[in-house]
């Protein structure tokens, strides 16, 4: 009787390694993930789904928000990341709409003082159908205060004034005084180009 050979299977979990994902400096370089990895090369590109809640602890309303992070490099048995794309949950946008009022969104893109290029989408929910004329004026008053105030920002302030409603409020402050909203926010933020783009960018012109 012939014996077959056996053929020893890999066990492909035992073959990876475990790492800590953390979050960038805006968040204190806090852990988000422990992730396994094969090898430290290819876990570079990686993404991270969290929400607010997840980093800070805080206040239950935080799941509300979700932030993506990339794997930027992996040392031993950490793995720092860079801050990718804000969003709102689709669960809290959908809580947002009501019959009777209007929504206004518009889309615009902003760097930062560092160099980071950010597309972001602005959403405002009103009290009340809006004429033409007041919707254009209400995205020109959020646009203005973005552009002032996003250029003098650096990539760790930008993310915090996102994550932690200050653009928001800054943009609320100044609608209210033409026109009445219930809310107004960044329903979404995403990385378009790094610093380090940009001076690629600026070394090919």
């Amino acid at each position: 009787m012939v014996r077959q050979k056996t053929s020893r299977v890999k066990d492909k979990w035992r073959e990876k390694k475990w790492v800590t994902i953390l979050a960038p400096s805006a968040f204190n370089n806090v852990p988000i993930a422990y992730v396994p990895i094969t090898d430290d090369q290819s876990a570079r590109g990686r993404v991270v789904e969290v929400t607010l809640f997840d980093i800070v602890k805080g206040d239950p309303s935080q799941h509300q928000f979700k932030l993506y992070f990339q794997v930027d490099k992996v040392d031993g048995e950490t793995a720092s990341s860079i801050f990718k794309r804000y969003e709102y949950a689709k669960e809290f946008l959908r809580s947002l709409v009501r019959r009777g009022s209007s929504l206004i969104n518009f889309i615009a893109d902003f760097k930062t003082k560092d160099g980071y290029l950010f597309r972001i989408k602005i959403i405002a929910l009103t009290q009340k159908k809006l004429n033409t004329s007041r919707k254009h004026a209400l995205r020109l008053i959020a646009k203005d205060v973005m552009a002032k105030t996003i250029p003098e920002m650096t990539i760790e302030q930008f993310i915090q004034a996102t994550a932690f409603g200050k653009i928001n409020s800054d943009i609320l402050a100044a609608v209210k005084k033409v026109i009445h909203v219930r809310h107004v926010g960044i329903e979404k933020a995403k990385l378009i180009r790094t610093a380090e783009g940009e001076i690629t960018l600026l070394q090919a012109k």
